[in-house]
């Protein structure tokens, strides 16, 4: 059973504290258009869970400012961009990855492009890989570096040096490019 409770925070703002059977440890998260949460295990009182948001403050106020300035950014996204089709993204997408796997010898099982919040991409041990629309929203070359750290994934599942050594060899400006993607935030896109 899952139990929600929120509280306005002086300094802070809204918290909103999810009591949940599945949650092992305090655990604070801070989400675009969502707000502060805190998954609070069973066994821990709620106290307990207000004095360790309370010992984090300094850690939510700078995350909450970021979050804060994503928003905005997302609101004025929205406004002056039309809906992806998603019909036209798979279709750009998919041409795009097997036009790479064919000229890298890359080979995957299947493709699956969806609308992801978190994520740019994933590869499965199955070599499905999934995309984020909304790659193509990003400038060529970081459409690029994703469709190709994806595939790369097809032979190396983990982010280790062989990995990042695997993907440089056909993209030199990989680690680059990886930084670059990190200033372009999903939630805004």
């Amino acid at each position: 059973m899952v139990r929600r409770i929120t509280e306005q925070i002086n300094g802070i703002g809204r918290v909103t504290f999810i009591r949940s059977a599945s949650a092992k440890h305090l655990r604070i998260s801070i989400r675009p258009f969502k707000g502060i949460r805190v998954s609070v295990p069973p066994a821990v009182p709620l106290r307990k869970a207000f004095q360790f948001v309370d010992s984090k403050r300094n850690w939510i106020l700078k995350h909450l400012h970021a979050i804060k300035t994503c928003e905005k950014q997302a609101q004025e996204f929205s406004e002056n961009n039309e809906e992806l089709d998603p019909a036209l993204a798979k279709q750009l997408l998919t041409s795009h990855l097997q036009e790479l796997a064919k000229r890298f010898g890359f080979s995957y099982n299947k493709v699956s492009i969806r609308n992801q919040k978190t994520r740019w991409g994933s590869c499965s041990h199955n070599n499905n890989i999934s995309l984020n629309r909304k790659i193509l929203r990003l400038p060529d070359k970081l459409q690029e570096y994703i469709l190709l750290h994806e595939l790369v994934h097809t032979r190396i599942k983990d982010h280790s040096i062989k990995f990042w050594q695997e993907l440089e060899k056909i993209l030199p400006q990989a680690r680059k490019l990886n930084k670059e993607l990190k200033k372009h935030h999903i939630y805004i896109l």
